[in-house]
């Protein structure tokens, strides 16, 4: 029997695919998992939680599939623009725009449903408002409703999932308040129309293009200001941009023009403008003149993406493509040139840049490829490897989006269809190229929570924001909430933290009621207060009663963050261990300002480290913890005593920077 101590001090190489769970020799095995769940691969080398989701507010409509598109107007006020069927709404740094002008609330009475009286308020039935400033019957304010029952100067109110407000035990009005409509534009595109949606942004401007529609302009003259607008396409001759179900289906921004590309009766002609003059396609042979290219190939590739850093990168359902001139200089009608440089063909989903490198989805939506240079253009040119080889199976069922979050760890996060979240961090000059994945907290029918579209946002906060509407069963109701990542730095405490999701926030004089949860009516909340672990506890009433007074906490949707390592190789004096009986019958964790986390060798056989001891209060945090944790294994010397298993399921950090276990093998 030998004993061996082996080292697994990184998990740079993230989840890796059950394939190659034969390969111990790999350099990536070394640093690779089996599982990775809810947590993601830190560029450092260690695995951390991820944060929950805020809950910022419901789509207008939850029987449409909506999708979120992104709008900076600068890093420190940024939008993410809310579509659904023919409407868009407006999230600005994380809060719904609301109208610009309020109605003025005159009165409110105690009854079931109760009356409001706001004169000429011109509130239809179904319009979402937001009620604030209600003095006496204060229960009113800091939420949204529907409105109901309206005559000219009164209307009633019902909660988002229909229910008739009963104001009868409410706090009797005594004067004030305000109800004001959620902002929304009406929108051109239908629901079946918005995946194909795509768009370019310059300035207050966006430009959104469908085969289907007419080249729009969406203008932004306020953060409740919003215009949409066909686009006035001049030209000679004609650049064929404007007829019916034949406009262009991509758009870019490169070298002071706009780019179109792929109309139905076109599908590899790219339009490019005037230098300057973005709407102008006048073509001519001066070098701000316009230009019309169609890419020659020996089959019809249509061209279903735009993406432009230096040069601009065309991918089309045959291969990829790079636009240049000739010169080195600017593309003009006389110097252009489109050369081919690789065979896969894109999938019908925007790209993402990275640096000065193009991920973009192979045609199938299973392959993430990267498209990058290697040398001379004239020469070696660009190669676009996958990025997905060794784990093919994380993007089992395909990939419908991708959005980068640069900071603070460089992830490129994508929507699996099944509504499963994966992460990619990628930071290619640390040799980091590690997928993980994230299950929501709550549920769909009888699954998960299933993540529909997401959007990212820089920001000048150090940390970009990340968004996406998420698909639930909540109070036997299909609802479609936006939400927000919380930032990963929570801070030096655990009364910062924020491990649950669709959750809300609290911070003020001790309490033993939390109210606003409206949005979780009849489910299991997770509950941290004062940052300690807190029952969990049932939403009734849009609210919950802790047991303890708090004046922090975080309420909302629980979720378990795993992480399993691959079998373990070493022990053995007579060759490879593998296939030998051993027993692991200790681990050292090291953990990384980390308050509770459960160790094992499954998901069925863990224990808990403790972090609490006799002497304090349960109604207090614990301080983050960074060392070393040990615990020992009791199991015997089964198949599955090579793995290690580690889980989280608290509403509590968790960050593992290395796994040192002690184990034994039999050498038979």
């Amino acid at each position: 029997m030998a004993r061996s101590a082996p080292s697994i001090s990184a998990f740079v190489s993230g989840e890796l695919s059950p394939r190659l769970e034969g390969r111990v020799t790999l350099e990536k095995y070394q640093t690779g998992l089996a599982d990775l769940t809810n947590m993601i691969v830190l560029p450092q080398g260690g695995a951390t939680r991820r944060p929950g989701t805020e809950f910022v507010g419901e789509v207008k409509s939850s029987s449409v599939k909506n999708r979120l598109i992104p709008f900076q107007y600068k890093t420190t006020d940024t939008y993410v623009l809310v579509f659904g069927n023919q409407t868009m709404r407006v999230i600005r740094n994380g809060s719904q725009v609301l109208n610009s002008t309020s109605k003025t609330i005159s009165g409110a009475t105690k009854a079931s449903p109760g009356v409001l009286t706001a004169t000429s308020h011109g509130f239809s039935n179904g319009d979402e408002i937001y009620i604030d400033s209600v003095s006496g019957m204060t229960e009113l304010n800091g939420r949204n409703y529907l409105v109901a029952n309206v005559t000219t100067h009164t209307f009633t109110l019902t909660d988002l999932f229909g229910t008739a407000i009963n104001t009868t035990d409410f706090t009797t009005y005594t004067s004030g308040g305000t109800a004001t409509e959620i902002f929304e534009v009406a929108s051109p595109y239908t629901e079946a129309h918005l995946p194909n949606v795509n768009f370019a942004q310059s300035a207050d401007t966006m430009y959104l293009v469908h085969p289907s529609y007419a080249i729009r302009t969406l203008t932004r003259s306020a953060h409740n200001n919003w215009t949409f607008a066909t686009a006035s396409i001049s030209g000679s001759p004609s650049p064929g941009l404007a007829s019916s179900d034949n406009y262009p289906s991509v758009v870019s921004f490169f070298e002071q023009r706009l780019v179109f590309g792929n109309s139905n009766n076109n599908p590899q002609t790219l339009w490019f403008s005037q230098n300057g003059s973005y709407l102008n396609f006048t073509v001519g042979t001066d070098a701000d003149d316009a230009l019309i290219y169609t890419i020659a190939s020996n089959t019809v590739d249509s061209i279903r993406w735009l993406s432009a850093t230096r040069v601009l990168t065309v991918g089309t359902s045959g291969g990829e493509y790079v636009v240049t001139a000739s010169n080195d200089g600017p593309v003009t009608p006389t110097t252009t040139l489109i050369r081919k440089y690789s065979n896969y063909g894109s999938a019908q989903v925007p790209p993402v840049q990275v640096a000065d490198v193009t991920l973009f989805l192979q045609r199938g939506g299973r392959k993430v490829r990267e498209f990058k240079y290697v040398g001379d253009v004239d020469a070696s040119g660009y190669q676009a490897p996958d990025m997905t080889i060794l784990a093919e199976h994380i993007t089992d069922g395909g990939i419908e989006a991708l959005a980068f979050q640069q900071e603070p760890d460089s992830i490129v996060w994508c929507v699996r269809a099944d509504g499963t979240l994966l992460g990619l961090t990628y930071r290619r000059e640390e040799q980091v190229v590690a997928w993980h994945k994230h299950t929501l907290g709550g549920v769909f029918g009888s699954g998960n929570a299933v993540v529909e579209s997401i959007a990212t946002l820089p920001t000048d906060s150090g940390e970009d924001d990340l968004y996406m509407i998420v698909k639930r069963t909540i109070n036997s109701v299909t609802k479609r909430y936006v939400e927000k990542l919380k930032t990963f730095d929570f801070g030096s405490a655990a009364t910062g933290s924020f491990f649950v999701d669709s959750g809300l926030s609290y911070s003020g004089s001790a309490t033993t009621s939390l109210s606003g949860l409206y949005h979780l009516q009849g489910q299991t909340a997770s509950v941290l207060g004062n940052g300690a672990s807190h029952p969990t506890k049932t939403v009734a009433s849009g609210g919950i009663t802790t047991d303890f007074s708090v004046t922090t906490a975080a309420v909302g949707l629980g979720f378990t963050s795993s992480m399993k390592t691959l079998r373990l190789e070493s022990g053995s004096v007579d060759g490879t261990s593998q296939g030998k009986p051993k027993r692991i019958h200790a681990v050292t964790v090291r953990l990384f300002e980390t308050v509770g986390v459960e160790v094992g060798t499954s998901s069925s056989s863990v224990e808990r480290i403790p972090f609490r001891d006799s002497s304090m209060a349960m109604d207090t945090a614990v301080s983050l913890f960074t060392g070393d944790k040990d615990i020992e294994f009791t199991g015997g010397f089964d198949d599955d005593q090579d793995r290690i298993y580690v889980q989280q399921t608290q509403a509590l950090p968790l960050t593992v920077l290395a796994l040192f276990p002690r184990l034994n093998t039999f050498d038979i």
